[in-house]
């Protein structure tokens, strides 16, 4: 690779954007579509009397498999905007029945399960982390993106209307997908994780982020080798590549994804956005009434997308 070298991931300044970046994610993309997205949905029995409910998988990074649950408001008329999205660290994608807000709200709802998260498991931060093309968030932002184009191939979802959303963990990967999918409508991040890994580092008190700080005291020398890998997937070399509007959210008293991380993200965002920091709040971002001003601010971008 040419060009200035890669700091130390625990330096002061946010990560450079990679002089390859364009080629590495053109590389990673072509390469996963060259498999059929192929989405598939299966119709799950639930209880639930207003909202259909799918077991939902399609073709995502290297042609592998990936699942997820796809919710549909059951009295709908045509085809309705939709939302792509992607959960926190190590959950998965839950249940059927958790997070029914967004087809409630009217939006077809399919929430990823990102790659070998869920039941109990934990996040995979550390995976590959010294070499981009195989670190693991290489492929669960291509995953994210292929979710994007499986979602558009479905009769019941208006192609021109979708969104990428997502909190903590998920919060990064709509920022990842926001630079890689074209043509979303908007992409909403609460306290996304992933995200100004040297402020991170730095500040966090708890969650994922010290992992990699005891993984970087432990092997100081891997440092900038660290560093080169998280500057492809940090939110803010996303950001930087944005052409979606955007919604940024996150909680002043938040230790586990500082709040000084989102304010970054938002500086480089590359189109428009809405910011929201909530005093009081952690990691939680403000809460249900988080969910109500992006629930608004998505209404009004599905209204004009």
């Amino acid at each position: 690779m040419t060009g200035a070298p890669y700091p130390a991931v625990l330096g002061a300044e946010p990560l450079p954007t990679p002089d390859d970046y364009d080629d590495f994610w053109a590389d990673a993309l072509d390469s996963a579509r060259r498999h059929s997205v192929a989405p598939r949905a299966v119709r799950v029995e639930t209880l639930l009397t207003t909202i259909d409910v799918y077991d939902f998988s399609f073709s995502g990074s290297r042609g592998r498999t990936v699942t997820g649950w796809l919710r549909l408001p059951r009295h709908r008329e045509g085809a309705v905007p939709a939302v792509v999205h992607a959960n926190g660290y190590g959950a998965g994608r839950l249940s059927p029945f958790d997070d029914l807000t967004w087809s409630a709200a009217g939006y077809a709802h399919l929430v990823v399960n990102i790659h070998g998260q869920g039941g109990g498991s934990t996040g995979h931060l550390l995976d590959g982390i010294e070499d981009p093309r195989r670190y693991y968030y290489r492929d669960v932002l291509v995953d994210a993106a292929r979710a994007v184009d499986a979602v558009r191939e479905l009769d019941s979802v208006d192609a021109s209307r979708v969104a990428m959303i997502g909190n903590s963990q998920g919060g990064g990967i709509a920022l990842g997908a926001g630079a890689l999918a074209q043509g979303l409508v908007a992409v909403l991040a609460q306290a996304p994780f992933l995200t100004d890994a040297p402020t991170a580092l730095r500040r966090a008190a708890q969650g994922p982020w010290t992992e990699l700080r005891g993984y970087l005291t432990e092997h100081p020398e891997r440092s900038d080798a660290v560093a080169r890998t998280l500057a492809y997937v940090d939110g803010v070399t996303s950001a930087r590549h944005a052409t979606a509007p955007g919604w940024i959210s996150d909680g002043l008293d938040d230790d586990i994804c500082p709040p000084e991380t989102a304010r970054t993200a938002v500086a480089a965002y590359a189109a428009p956005v809405l910011f929201r920091e909530w005093p009081g709040a952690g990691h939680e971002a403000g809460g249900s009434g988080d969910v109500e001003a992006a629930l608004r601010a998505l209404r009004q971008r599905f209204a004009i997308g």
